[in-house]
C-alpha cells in the first residue's frame, strides 16, 4: 500500500508535467502567431489597427497562462515531494513494527522450543537408570543407563548426544557411543554445563549455557542443558552427578530463522538473524552460522526498529517462556530499503 501511494504521487506528477508541457508548447505557438500578427498589423498601417489590438491581447493571454502553469508546475512540485515523504514515513513504519514482530515471533519460537528442552533434561534426571549409573555405579549399570539414553534418542531426534557424568565428573554412560566414541571416560569437571548443574538448588532447577561449539562431538553446535541427578531420584536429594544434553542447534534455529514469513521479493534483501547478548550471531538465515560473527546491534529497549544507510535493523529482545527467563537474546531482521519508484525526467526538474 505504502509503495502504491508514493507510485500514485509519482504518477499525478508525471501526468501533470505532461499536459503542462503541452500547454507550454500550445502558448509559444500563440505567442509566434501574436507576434506575426502584429508585424501584419503594423505592415495594414491604419486598416490593421484593430487586427493590432487582437494581436497584442493574444499575447498577454498567452503570458498569464504561461505564468499559470510555472505555478501550477512549482505546487504540484512540492505536495508531490510532500506525498513522497509522508509515503516513505508510512512504509518505513509499516515495515518497520512488522519486522519487530517477525523478529520477536523467532526469538518467541526458539524460546518455547528451549523451553522444553529445560523440561527434558528435568525429568530425564529423575529416571531410574540414570540414577542407578551414579548412585550404584558399575559396568551392568553404565551400560544399562546408556541404553536407555539410546532409546530416548530415537524418539529425540533434536539431540546429538545425552551424557551422565559422576560427582567426579566423568562421564560414565552417553547414548551415542557409536557415533561419539571419545565421550565415554571423558572428564568434563571444566565444562560450565558440569559445574552449574552440580550447583542446581534441586530437582526443579536446571543450567542452561550459551551456544557453543563440542570437539568431542565432531565440533558441532550445541545449546547444552544440565541438572544435577540427586540420590533416589528425589527433588530434594543430594547432588551426586549431573545429566547434560546437546540440543542440535544449527540445524534447529536455521530452519526457524528461513522459516520467517517473507514474500520472495523482501526475502531477497532480508537478513534474518538470531543474536546471543553480546549480539553473537548465532543463527542466520543467509548462510550457515559459524559463531565467528558480532552484529552491532543498536537496541534501545525490548523492540524497535531503526534506519543503518539503505539498511533497516528491526530487533526484538526474548520474553522468555514459561519458568524459561531466556538469555538474553534478540532476533533481529536487517533489509534493504526498497527504492523509489522511477522518475520521469520531467519529475526531475
Amino acid at each position: 500500500m505504502q509503495d502504491d501511494v508514493l507510485k500514485l504521487a509519482f504518477e499525478v506528477s508525471r501526468v501533470t508535467q505532461e499536459k503542462i508541457a503541452v500547454i507550454d508548447r500550445i502558448m509559444l505557438r500563440t505567442q509566434i502567431l501574436s507576434m506575426n500578427a502584429r508585424l501584419e498589423a503594423t505592415r495594414a498601417g491604419a486598416a490593421g489597427q484593430g487586427f493590432g489590438v487582437v494581436a497584442r491581447e493574444m499575447g498577454a493571454v498567452a503570458d498569464e497562462v504561461n505564468a499559470l502553469s510555472s505555478q501550477l508546475q512549482s505546487e504540484v512540485a512540492a505536495n508531490t515531494a510532500r506525498i513522497e515523504t509522508a509515503g516513505r514515513q508510512m512504509m518505513l513504519d509499516f515495515r518497520g513494527h512488522r519486522y519487530a514482530d517477525l523478529a520477536r515471533n523467532v526469538v518467541e519460537i526458539i524460546d518455547r522450543n528451549l523451553y522444553e528442552r529445560s523440561c527434558d533434561v528435568r525429568w530425564w534426571a529423575t529416571d531410574s537408570a540414570v540414577v542407578d549409573a551414579v548412585q550404584t555405579p558399575s559396568p551392568e549399570a553404565g551400560h544399562h543407563a546408556s541404553m536407555r539414553l539410546a532409546t530416548i534418542l530415537r524418539s529425540y531426534t533434536v539431540y546429538l548426544d545425552l551424557w551422565i557424568a559422576d560427582r567426579k565428573g566423568i562421564v560414565v554412560a552417553n547414548g551415542r557411543q557409536e557415533r561419539y566414541a571419545g565421550a565415554l571416560g571423558q572428564n568434563v569437571t571444566s565444562n560450565d554445563w558440569f559445574r552449574k548443574g552440580m550447583r542446581t538448588a534441586s530437582g526443579d532447577d536446571f543450567a542452561v549455557c550459551d551456544i557453543g561449539s563440542t570437539a568431542t562431538l565432531h565440533n558441532a553446535q550445541a545449546a547444552i542443558y544440565s541438572t544435577a541427578i540427586r540420590k533416589d531420584g528425589v527433588v530434594d536429594g543430594d547432588p551426586i552427578g549431573v545429566l547434560g544434553i546437546f540440543f542440535d542447534w544449527e540445524p534447529q534455529a536455521r530452519d526457524v530463522v528461513q522459516g520467517v514469513a517473507l514474500t520472495e521479493e523482501e526475502r531477497k534483501d532480508t537478513r534474518v538473524m538470531l543474536l546471543n547478548a553480546r549480539h553473537q550471531v548465532i543463527a542466520a538465515s543467509d548462510r550457515q552460522c559459524q559463531l565467528d560473527e558480532r552484529y552491532p546491534l543498536e537496541a534501545a529497549g525490548p523492540s524497535g526498529y531503526y534506519l543503518k544507510g539503505d539498511r533497516l535493523v528491526c530487533y526484538a529482545l526474548t520474553p522468555g517462556y514459561e519458568t524459561y527467563e531466556g538469555l538474553g537474546w534478540y532476533g533481529c531482521i536487517e533489509s534493504k530499503l526498497p527504492t523509489a519508484p522511477e522518475r520521469s525526467a520531467a519529475d526531475r526538474q
